[in-house]
């Protein structure tokens, strides 16, 4: 009687495996589009109206998915320090992280900036240090060196000795957007709120700054467009439709940790995009350089096990 049970059971669990493998699939085929869908919107829209538009766009989403799922009056049920927190969440992220990003995004090619910005969980580990007591040893630093060695090497855009190319003003920006997106998770997991909510209201503060930054620096007047669009297709897949595919991804696996590995094949498949839709011709040192970010990134996680 039991033999059923358990095959069922197995069964069961394989299908979910099967899904879970699926919609992380699916996620990575959206995130490697975005870095083309920058570029595209930066043609014709400026970073913070870009980010703007994406901005509303997800808070759109994130409305609709809480309201679908009888979850908005969490919103409401917050203490103080948890609206605070959701608002400095906003500050960094949407606002300070993209619109630095893609200011990065408006200077360099988008096969440079895109990696680039990948070295936030190397990052992550020094910000760790001070802010969260943890200590660093001398296999973190190689891991820091390797992904930097690789930094360099993208940077070079195909001169594997010179940085004569590079624009070092594009490059800082985008490892400051790293920066940033690591103190945005290290205080997002300090955040008890649900994790729904918190995205939401982080986006609707984040909303709100773009807003006043637009009325300040830049302009509100914004075009209907081909880079519009982008914006929008950048808040439906950057954020809304994958972080909905992730979690869901998530929710049926056993195996978080082997579902997010998937995502290290972001990079190489974003080049086939970044190759065939914006014919950017693809450099041997921004191949090299991924799996030298990659590496490190790989080898810190692999020593964090241990």
């Amino acid at each position: 009687m039991n033999r059923p049970t358990s095959l069922s059971a197995k069964h069961r669990n394989l299908n979910n495996e099967q899904q879970a493998t699926m919609y992380a699939l699916l996620t990575v085929l959206l995130w490697s589009t975005v870095a083309t869908a920058f570029k595209i919107g930066l043609r014709q829209q400026e970073p913070a109206q870009l980010i703007f538009i994406a901005s509303v766009t997800t808070v759109f989403i994130l409305t609709t998915m809480l309201l679908v799922k009888g979850q908005f009056h969490k919103v409401f049920k917050l203490k103080s320090g948890q609206y605070l927190m959701a608002i400095m969440l906003g500050f960094l992220n949407p606002f300070a992280y993209y619109v630095i990003l893609f200011e990065s995004y408006s200077l360099l090619p988008a096969q440079v900036a895109q990696p680039i910005n990948m070295i936030w969980p190397v990052v992550l580990v020094l910000l760790s240090v001070p802010l969260l007591k943890q200590k660093l040893n001398w296999k973190h630093l190689l891991a820091l060196v390797i992904s930097f060695a690789g930094v360099f090497l993208i940077s070079s855009q195909g001169d594997f000795f010179s940085l004569k190319k590079s624009n070092p003003t594009g490059v800082a920006l985008g490892l400051s957007s790293s920066v940033i997106w690591s103190l945005y998770w290290i205080f997002n997991v300090r955040s008890q709120v649900d994790v729904m909510v918190k995205l939401f209201l982080s986006f609707l503060a984040g909303t709100l700054f773009l807003l006043v930054y637009l009325s300040i620096f830049s302009s509100l007047k914004l075009e209907i467009n081909r880079s519009f669009y982008a914006g929008i297709y950048i808040g439906l897949f950057e954020i809304g439709f994958s972080f909905i595919f992730w979690m869901k991804a998530l929710s049926l696996t056993r195996h978080n940790a082997r579902l997010a590995n998937l995502i290290y094949i972001v990079p190489f498949v974003s080049l086939l995009f970044i190759h065939f839709i914006l014919k950017e011709q693809i450099y041997i040192t921004t191949i090299i350089g991924m799996v030298l970010i990659i590496s490190g990134i790989l080898f810190q996680q692999t020593h964090k096990k241990r």
